[in-house]
């Protein structure tokens, strides 16, 4: 063999090498599924292997329903003291509920998580205390935000998923701590973020866009003159970036899932992806500012985060990188007390 096929075969072998160590490859066939019209380069791409087998450990582990359902009988408001949510129930319907609610969330540590064993009318814990409010909230959620949810709906289970805690909440980023300090003022971006695919890109995207009715999403001004309380620059345009990468990993897809490449800003080319992911923007914001930024003074030091809020949700926390939350299991069906608002 000549130098040139030597080399040729090296270099060969050294780039089969880099794509099987490279996490960023995937080994062929590929599914693309086409969302848009032809030569726009609308498309998902799916590993059918890496899919099926996720789908497969997701419906493996849901939990089923305790028991059949029973609606009859005395009120749990008048059998039990200190119901402030859900004393309409029967008394079978609230304690399958809260068996339930026990295998979503806390599975290990059981009823003692959120009460006291010994009295449980007793509101010390302030695991029921913030449990209580997010009974509220998931029947808010299945209530009022059907533009996003549908009817497939939510459950505790949605985002916690077998843990006290979900795995995917989110803080108000402290600048990097230490980091930030060796490097010094970085305008809260230039270094690897994990909301933002470890990009230079602004790092905190979600305290302004999650937390903030008043920040405009916008890459691209409308206007020939646009006034600078629009904010429409350069370095808007990076800060919404930052939210639509954090966007696409927590829903496991590419832009074109919700926008239309011919022209990105223009609702009337987009798919209905885009108004269902409007639609959850403003639900995340309405919860964290309504629900969970109020349980701040509730939580003990341990849970707040690095500069004392308190956890707050983001597309990741109930999606947790599927564009369905769980594949779009249908699990809040079988608790309709969950479905109507109590408030």
């Amino acid at each position: 063999m000549s130098i040139g096929g030597y080399l040729t075969a090296a270099v060969g072998g050294a780039l089969t090498i880099t794509m099987f160590v490279n996490a960023g490859w995937e080994a062929p066939p590929i599914e693309s599924v086409q969302t848009g019209y032809r030569g726009l380069g609308m498309e998902q791409n799916i590993n059918p292997r890496v899919r099926g087998a996720d789908l497969a450990a997701t419906q493996a582990s849901l939990p089923e329903p305790p028991w059949e359902l029973d609606t009859s009988g005395d009120k749990a408001g008048d059998l039990y003291e200190n119901v402030q949510v859900l004393g309409d129930l029967s008394d079978d319907q609230f304690n399958r509920l809260m068996t339930a609610i026990t295998e979503w969330v806390s599975p290990d540590q059981g009823c003692a998580y959120c009460h006291n064993e010994e009295n449980y009318a007793d509101d010390n814990l302030y695991t029921k205390i913030v449990s209580r409010r997010m009974l509220q909230m998931t029947q808010y959620i299945n209530d009022g935000w059907s533009d996003h949810v549908g009817a497939t709906g939510v459950t505790c289970y949605t985002c916690h998923r077998g843990q006290p805690v979900p795995a995917n909440i989110w803080f108000t980023d402290p600048e990097g701590g230490q980091m930030a300090k060796t490097l010094g003022n970085r305008g809260g971006q230039n270094i690897a973020g994990t909301e933002v695919g470890l990009s230079s890109l602004p790092t905190d995207p979600l305290t302004p866009f999650l937390m903030n009715y008043d920040n405009e999403i916008r890459v691209i001004s409308l206007e020939t003159f646009p006034s600078p309380d629009h904010r429409k620059s350069i370095k808007q345009a990076e800060w919404t970036y930052g939210l639509m990468m954090h966007m696409s990993t927590s829903l496991g897809v590419n832009c074109t899932y919700c926008h239309n490449t011919r022209s990105f800003y223009d609702w009337d080319q987009s798919t209905p992806a885009r108004t269902v992911a409007w639609h959850g923007i403003q639900m995340a914001r309405d919860l964290n500012e309504s629900y969970l930024t109020p349980l701040g003074p509730e939580y003990p030091d341990n849970r707040l985060g690095p500069l004392g809020d308190a956890p707050k949700a983001s597309c990741a926390t109930c999606h947790a990188g599927v564009n369905k939350p769980l594949y779009g299991a249908q699990m809040a069906k079988d608790y309709p007390s969950l479905l109507t608002s109590s408030e």
